[in-house]
């Protein structure tokens, strides 16, 4: 371990923390920070050559891929989450697909339509998630109170806060890991 690697495993590491943080409002911090990981590992073979005494930094390609495959874990996660959260607050099938494209419809219109740039796609994907639940129960062949189409869309917006904690989760593990490998390379 010199103290190249322990410099720019802070640095790395700092930025890091900085993408990760970017999931918590919607954004691909986890694939930019494998993306800059990736990057680094492909620069560093062919700048330096591969197993140079003077390599700054090797992640390591297993890892990298480990890391992308825990990434696509946390999309499915935060993905499946609203929906799963629709079913569990006793909705129908309806508002299962009803809370999935909602979602997305919502996180897409009000990116464009809310004059907030990181946070419009978070709240209109968070709004989308409960119109699109409700509108699902609403609309059911079996009739549905209202308090039972209020609580499918109100457990389907927080199934989805709770998978984008997932994914949250995923990328500080994904951090942890990638921070390990090029402070210890």
């Amino acid at each position: 371990m010199s103290a190249g690697s322990i410099v720019f495993g802070l640095v790395f590491g700092l930025l890091g923390l900085i993408l990760v943080a970017l999931v918590a409002v919607g954004l691909p911090g986890t694939w930019l920070l494998i993306g800059t990981a990736a990057l680094v590992e492909l620069l560093d073979g062919l700048v330096l050559g591969s197993g140079d005494a003077g390599a700054v930094v090797t992640f390591g390609w297993p890892l990298l891929l480990g890391t992308t495959g825990l990434a696509a874990f946390g999309e499915v996660l935060e993905f499946f989450s609203g929906a799963a959260g629709a079913r569990f607050g006793g909705g129908t099938r309806r508002g299962f697909w009803g809370a999935l494209i909602g979602g997305i419809a919502g996180a897409v219109l009000l990116t464009v339509g809310l004059p907030i740039p990181v946070v419009g796609a978070l709240i209109g994907a968070l709004v989308g998630t409960f119109v699109g639940a409700w509108l699902g129960e609403a609309t059911s062949p079996r009739p549905r109170s209202r308090e039972e189409t209020i609580r499918a869309a109100g457990a389907a917006v927080a199934g989805h806060v709770g998978g984008l904690l997932g994914k949250l989760g995923v990328g500080i593990l994904v951090w942890i890991l990638l921070v390990r490998a090029a402070v210890l390379s």
